[in-house]
């Protein structure tokens, strides 16, 4: 047998795991790294977070990415390359932070690895298949480090039916259910999405979907009208501007928010060009700081209609992750909106806002190796129930 198909076999028995989840989302804002320990599988998954830790990207490795991001066209050989240089960047990345946690590399079972969306396209009219790219390749990962790594889970969601996402469902539902309290575990990355848990703990009650942009129309603004900055740090730019109501009325008018749920979007929907063609088209004036205010309460809102529309009930606990839960504006508009909910962020359940989607990758890696009840046909609510990842070996 190949010794690297014999270690495989040999973690996949094991009853404790340690995992190391990577994140890269659409911000760009770097590499988040969860180092997480599981017992068990499924609903009987047991984690403790060891370590966690964003490690920055350079200015110049964003713009490269930002490049062939959501663009229509692209440089092909610069996306070739990118799928090598993003693999080895987050390779060196990774030894370079469990270095400065004093982890051997060797201790590590497995890698899990989101890698680098640079298309997401789902394809609603059924004249063509959904699809998601997603690049950083796992070879390059796992020959850098020499740790087995899973990766490119959404491209297996998308074979089963789903849209490739939002994959949250699984590890919201397998961690943070709870019996008696229904849940709406909100994720604000650079898309919104939500996965609602009953209180029953059905599975087939559970609902997942996104909602419309998170972070994506905001940092994308800021970042063209206030040079030095990169995102509306503590919603300061939001707060001193105002809605723009005629605006906000037009991204609400957009078709997506009709379309039925579940759905999944991304930036090659929402992205500044269609603000600004709006804005153009309707002769308005409006300041950056009114754009960005503008922006924060399209977030808000589109969340909002998203559970209302969606969700069956009207009260519960609304627990909030990423860089979302961090601007204080949307999280004041959800509250305001949301009255019935209680809002909260989800370091109040202990899981650090920042590293919440790092962990849920670790767990779909763990699903892969453990997962004992996998068969065809499975569904979680509206989601295909199936195993996902691509296995790379180091050698």
């Amino acid at each position: 047998m190949n010794p690297q198909i014999a270690r495989l076999h040999e973690i996949s028995g094991k009853s404790k795991k340690l995992i190391l989840g990577l994140m890269s989302g659409t911000s760009l804002d770097g590499l988040d790294m969860a180092l997480c320990r599981f017992e068990g599988y499924g609903v009987d998954t047991h984690y403790e977070i060891l370590a966690f830790k964003t490690a920055e990207y350079s200015p110049e490795f964003k713009t490269n990415i930002q490049a062939v991001f959501a663009k229509e066209q692209i440089h092909f050989p610069s996306l070739s390359t990118l799928n090598a240089e993003i693999g080895r960047t987050h390779a060196r990345l990774i030894q370079e932070t469990l270095a400065s946690w004093n982890i051997n590399p060797a201790d590590i079972d497995v890698i899990a690895s989101h890698g680098q969306t640079v298309m997401h396209r789902p394809v609603r009219d059924g004249h063509l298949p959904h699809s998601t790219l997603q690049i950083g390749d796992g070879d390059h990962i796992a020959a850098g480090t020499g740790i087995i790594t899973l990766s490119d889970f959404r491209q297996k969601h998308v074979a089963a039916g789903g849209e490739g996402a939002p994959l949250a469902v699984y590890g919201d539902y397998f961690l943070f259910s709870k019996a008696g309290q229904d849940r709406m575990l909100l994720n604000m990355g650079g898309i919104g999405n939500f996965t609602y848990l009953p209180a029953s703990g059905d599975a087939a009650q559970v609902l997942v979907t996104d909602t419309g942009p998170g972070n994506t129309l905001i940092d994308a603004c800021v970042r063209k009208h206030f040079s030095d900055l990169s995102y509306d740090e503590d919603g300061k730019i939001g707060l001193s501007g105002e809605c723009h109501q005629g605006l906000l009325d037009a991204l609400m008018a957009k078709d997506f928010f009709r379309e039925a749920f579940p759905k999944s979007t991304g930036p090659e929907y929402f992205h500044l060009s269609v603000v600004e063609d709006l804005i153009e088209q309707n002769s308005w004036s409006i300041s950056p700081e009114d754009l960005v205010r503008t922006l924060t309460e399209f977030t808000a809102q589109s969340i909002v209609l998203a559970l209302k529309t969606y969700v069956p009930v009207r009260k519960g606990e609304l627990i909030a992750s990423g860089g979302g839960s961090r601007n204080p504006l949307i999280m004041q508009r959800l509250a305001e909106l949301l009255p019935t909910w209680d809002t909260k962020i989800s370091d109040a359940i202990g899981i650090p806002s920042g590293a919440k989607e790092a962990l849920l990758f670790a767990l779909l890696a763990n699903e892969t190796l453990s997962d004992a009840g996998a068969q065809a046909g499975r569904r979680l609510g509206d989601s295909p129930w199936v195993t996902m990842g691509k296995i790379s070996f180091p050698f």
